[in-house]
C-alpha cells in the first residue's frame, strides 16, 4: 500500500441513516462503511501520509492515543477492496 493512500477514481460517498453506501462505478460494487471507515476514507487525499490520517482520527473522536492498529486495518480493507490504492 501507498505511504500517502488516495480514494480510488469513480467512487461515490453517500450518506444512508446508520453509516455510509459507497458505490463503486468501474465494478459495479456497493459497499457499506461506518463513520469511522467514511473518515479514514476521505482523508485518503493523496497527501496524508498513514500517521496522519490516523491523527485526523485521534482528534475527531478526542482519543488519548492514535489508534494505529485500527486505522491500519482499516486502511488495509480499503485497499483490499479497491476503494483506496
Amino acid at each position: 500500500m501507498n505511504k500517502q493512500p488516495k480514494i480510488a477514481n469513480g467512487i461515490d460517498i453517500n450518506e444512508v441513516e446508520d453509516g455510509y453506501v459507497i458505490y463503486q462505478k468501474e465494478t459495479d460494487k456497493v459497499h457499506y462503511l461506518n463513520k469511522t471507515a467514511v473518515l479514514v476514507l476521505e482523508s485518503c487525499t493523496g497527501g496524508n501520509t498513514i500517521a496522519n490520517i490516523g491523527t485526523i482520527v485521534k482528534n475527531a473522536y478526542e482519543l488519548p492515543e492514535v489508534p494505529e492498529k485500527e486505522v491500519a486495518d482499516c486502511l488495509d480493507t480499503l485497499f483490499q477492496e479497491g476503494l483506496i490504492k
